[in-house]
């Protein structure tokens, strides 16, 4: 099945924080607390879920050409995170899910 960034809120609980992004197709995602992991090991054109809510995220994100980052258990994403993102055209998706359960339905979502 093939997914766009902004279909994401349609199937994970929370929202939006940094909504300005490019709307593309989602080839895959990533789930990891590193970020030193996520750079060698993220689809490109994928999906970051995470805990890591600061302006490294990002940078990351913007090096594997990811389409948005999701935010778990509902953390706090800092301005300097949001603008960072803004001027990438990355989103920011938060929620109060953990990492698992996030993983698990994107994967199922992708795969169906």
């Amino acid at each position: 099945m093939t997914v766009k960034t902004s279909e994401l809120a349609d199937y994970l609980s929370g929202e939006w924080v940094q909504p300005v992004f490019r709307d593309q197709e989602i080839a895959g995602g990533y789930t990891s607390a590193l970020l030193s992991d996520a750079m060698g090991k993220a689809v490109d054109e994928g999906i970051l879920i995470t805990i890591q809510a600061h302006k490294n995220t990002v940078a990351v994100a913007a090096l594997k050409d990811l389409r948005a980052i999701i935010i778990c258990g509902n953390r706090t994403v800092p301005a300097d995170m949001i603008q960072a993102a803004k001027d990438e055209g990355i989103g920011i998706f938060r929620t109060p899910e953990n990492q698992f359960t996030v993983s698990g339905k994107l994967y199922l979502l992708l795969n169906n």
